[in-house]
């Protein structure tokens, strides 16, 4: 593949994981389309990311072909125990182009360098994956060739790209919680209004006398006001409703007792 093909690939790849804009968003498959990416664009053997899990336990998802899951997966489960993975993971580092063949990877990562020489793998990239700056996975490339000069570049160029997918993401439906939470809080306000309105017209009561009403009957059964409203507007509190009572009227003022003659 020509440079210039190549990078119009990476072009491409960069754009679509960093806008993934879509309601049905499933953050495992973007990461698995992550890997995806990775893989044909550096025609590697192999691909996955390595998830930093909440119970300390690596989660791989492996990019390949069927037939080869099981052995992949194996491989990114080495890796994220002790490998290039786990490295760039615990140290928010790139660890590019470590060669598998000599004795340097042998000694420093010892069960994952065997497990991949017997799987005909001599190069692994490693290059963390960041969620707001900070590494919540890597992403591994492994190949059974020389890598090219840029492939480490190339690799990191798609995780920063991903994991700013998964920030838009992340804002996008913060953005879409909280119009829907505006959206409620109006409908109820404009409901409570109405419940307010209708029964200050049938009492002949100040709006403020309803609001009293409907509120001291919410406290009294512990539903939400706006259910309350609700119900008032169905017309199914008719009965359990009453209006405040009247104030007592004024005692009538006494006369005065006549004064006493002379």
């Amino acid at each position: 593949m020509t440079d210039p093909a190549r990078a119009l690939r990476l072009a491409d790849a960069v754009l679509e994981l960093s806008d993934p804009l879509d309601d049905d968003f499933d953050p495992a498959a973007h990461l698995a389309r992550l890997a995806t990416r990775c893989a044909e664009l550096l025609d590697a053997h192999a691909a996955g990311v390595t998830l930093a899990e909440p119970d300390g336990l690596p989660h791989p998802l492996p990019a390949c072909a069927p037939e080869q899951e099981d052995a992949v997966r194996e491989l990114l489960g080495a890796d994220a125990l002790a490998g290039p993975a786990r490295e760039a993971l615990a140290t928010g580092r790139a660890v590019a182009g470590v060669r598998l063949t000599g004795t340097v990877a042998a000694a420093r990562w010892p069960a994952f360098t065997a497990l991949a020489r017997r799987h005909g793998i001599t190069t692994a990239h490693a290059v963390p994956l960041r969620r707001s700056g900070t590494p919540v996975g890597a992403l591994s490339v492994l190949t059974r060739s020389a890598p090219a000069d840029n492939d480490a570049a190339f690799a990191g160029a798609l995780a920063d790209a991903a994991g700013a997918g998964l920030d838009r993401h992340r804002a996008f439906a913060e953005q879409q919680d909280l119009a829907r939470q505006l959206e409620r809080a109006l409908t109820s306000r404009v409901r409570i209004e109405q419940a307010k309105g209708m029964l200050a017209e049938r009492w002949g009561a100040s709006p403020d006398t309803a609001f009293t009403v409907l509120r001291r009957y919410a406290r009294s059964r512990r539903m939400p006001l706006d259910r309350v409203a609700g119900a008032v507007l169905a017309r199914e509190l008719t009965d359990d409703l009453t209006p405040p009572e009247p104030p007592p009227a004024p005692a009538p003022a006494s006369s005065p007792a006549p004064s006493a003659g002379p």
